[in-house]
């Protein structure tokens, strides 16, 4: 009987050492996996670091872009408001300055001559189309003695 128990403990422990053995293969084959994945994700943890940084120096360059785009988008706009400032003030005067030839021209007209009917100067009516219409019409004023009034 003790050779009985001595085959049954040897034979058990050869099947435990079995199962052990396979149980490593499954266990290393596993870790072959793992290593490959783990390869891999290096591989793509290197490719996001370098999109990383690809992408931080694109918005540091659209940073500078608006920026200075923002600079002169400012200095041209206060360019555009100084010329509109300055052409409103033109045309306030070329105004002043159609009205006064205006009136020198009806002061100029003889008594005698009667005055055809002029319409009612249109207060909303812009001065550059005030001007063209007052250029228009200073030909065909004429004097008695044929003179453009």
């Amino acid at each position: 009987m003790n050779h009985f128990m001595g085959i049954v403990i040897e034979s058990l422990v050869a099947v435990l050492l079995m199962l052990t053995v396979g149980y490593c293969m499954l266990l290393n084959k596993r870790l072959q996996r793992l290593k490959a994945d783990e390869h891999s994700l290096k591989a793509t943890i290197g490719e996001l670091i370098t999109a990383t940084e690809i992408a931080e120096r694109a918005i540091g360059g659209l940073k500078h872009t608006v920026r200075d785009v923002n600079e002169n988008l400012g200095s041209q706009l206060s360019a555009a408001t100084q010329m509109s400032m300055h052409l409103k003030h033109q045309l306030a005067e070329g105004d002043a300055v159609i009205r006064r030839v205006s009136r020198i021209a009806s002061a100029a007209r003889s008594p005698s001559e009667p005055e055809a009917p002029q319409p009612a100067p249109k207060v909303a009516v812009s001065s550059a189309k005030a001007v063209a219409a007052a250029a228009q019409a200073f030909p065909e004023r004429r004097r008695t003695n044929g003179l453009a009034a």
